[in-house]
């Protein structure tokens, strides 16, 4: 059973660097061919790809957070993190982790395609001062 379980700050002041950690048990995050990403849904708004890290390491982000997104994974660990700089109260959201999108990014026509298997339950971030 994969199960993925997100932890983090859920209180972040504006400006500062919002850092989330996904931890996955019951899979490696380097198994061949899996993504991993990072969606976020604001309030009253729809779920948004942010990023994915690939089994291989690599990289792929929504334009939409280019400059302020980043993802790293500690293979010891099994875990995969998100940093978002510069927030503001715009990234209050709910930030799940999920194991996707399944065949690769470059699969599908839009985000909003992209399938997923396997979610964590979230996790809630409001920034504020």
């Amino acid at each position: 059973q994969v199960q993925l379980q997100e932890s983090g700050p859920g209180l972040v002041k504006p400006s500062q660097t919002l850092s989330l950690t996904c931890t996955v048990s019951g899979a490696s995050i380097t198994t061949l061919y899996y993504y991993w990403s990072w969606i976020r849904q604001p309030p009253g708004k729809e779920q948004e790809w942010m990023g994915a890290i690939a089994y291989s390491g690599n990289t792929h982000f929504n334009p939409s957070f280019v400059g302020r997104i980043s993802i790293d994974r500690d293979t010891s660990k099994n875990q995969v993190v998100l940093h978002l700089s510069s927030v503001t109260p715009e990234d209050t959201a709910v930030y799940y982790c999920a194991r996707g999108p399944l065949q690769g990014p470059a699969y599908y026509g839009s985000y909003g395609d992209f399938q997923y298997d396997y979610w964590g339950q979230g996790i809630q971030v409001t920034v504020s001062s």
